[in-house]
């Protein structure tokens, strides 16, 4: 199972990335800036393109990430970030028309976690939480080896629930440096790096709201391990410790005793999350 050739693409709003995974690698890869203003049709077209640089007759499946609202059974986008053409774009017939095997689909967390969850820090776990922190904050779902979506592929929205004044996540992801701290979570994380002590001290800041979001997540779906990814992960190391000092009054010790958080150390995890889709498909 683990030598299948196939597609993985990261659709994002600014850029569609392409990449042929053979095994355990992405032997080839395409990238190309999306007409996010054009019609409906040529960023379509677009897709396709991306695709065809990579396509190989070996491949047995496509595999895509959208940041956006779909339904992943019937393959139908709704919504994307940054692209208004696309309201109820059938991408997955239409790719199936084009290249003649099977299309699967999902949003960018739920691939992330299904990328980690076979490439990656989640290998032989059946309970796995993705969780991106980035520009928004966002979740994907594993549970007993298969990804939950929920009725409206909407579970793993952790983000959205209300926390202090706002929502988890205007705490927890870089809305949090840039709304309370004027700056960006790169250039703070320089600060840190070169040893400034204000800058380590708002990112001990930070770890105390994330390990809330933990927290709850813990209470939620009580995973084997949770994965972080997004730009606002690679600052782990100046948050860690802080992060799991908050855990230590978690009531249920057990949780806290078996959980394992780590980073995401894997590049490309949005082309290999999105092919993952293929080894994560329901019986």
């Amino acid at each position: 199972m683990n030598n299948k050739t196939l597609i993985g693409v990261d659709l994002g709003g600014t850029n569609v990335r392409s990449g042929l995974v053979s095994g355990q690698e992405i032997i080839k890869t395409d990238s190309d800036r999306i007409q996010s203003k054009s019609d409906e049709d040529i960023v379509i077209e677009q897709v396709i393109n991306s695709i065809s640089r990579v396509m190989s007759p070996e491949v047995e499946a496509i595999g895509i990430g959208v940041p956006g609202i779909l339904d992943t059974k019937t393959g139908i986008v709704y919504d994307v970030q940054n692209i208004p053409s696309w309201k109820a774009v059938p991408l997955k017939s239409i790719l199936e028309q084009r290249f003649h095997v099977p299309v699967l689909m999902n949003n960018d967390a739920n691939c992330f976690a299904a990328g980690e969850w076979h490439y990656g820090k989640g290998k032989g776990k059946n309970n796995l939480t993705g969780l991106i922190l980035g520009t928004g904050v966002a979740a994907g779902l594993l549970c007993d080896g298969k990804l939950y979506e929920g009725r409206n592929c909407g579970a793993g929205e952790f983000g959205m629930i209300p926390y202090l004044d706002h929502n988890y996540e205007f705490y927890c992801s870089g809305n949090f440096f840039s709304h309370f701290h004027q700056i960006s979570g790169e250039e703070l994380s320089k600060r840190a790096a070169s040893g400034d002590p204000s800058a380590l001290q708002i990112f001990q800041e930070y770890g105390k709201h994330l390990s809330w979001l933990i927290k709850t997540i813990l209470y939620s779906v009580d995973p084997e391990m949770i994965v972080l990814g997004g730009s606002v992960s690679k600052a782990f190391p100046f948050f860690q410790s802080t992060l799991w000092a908050q855990l230590q009054d978690f009531p249920y010790q057990p949780v806290i005793k078996n959980i394992g958080i780590a980073n995401s150390e894997i590049d490309n995890i949005a082309i290999l999350g999105a092919a993952a889709l293929y080894f994560n498909q329901k019986e």
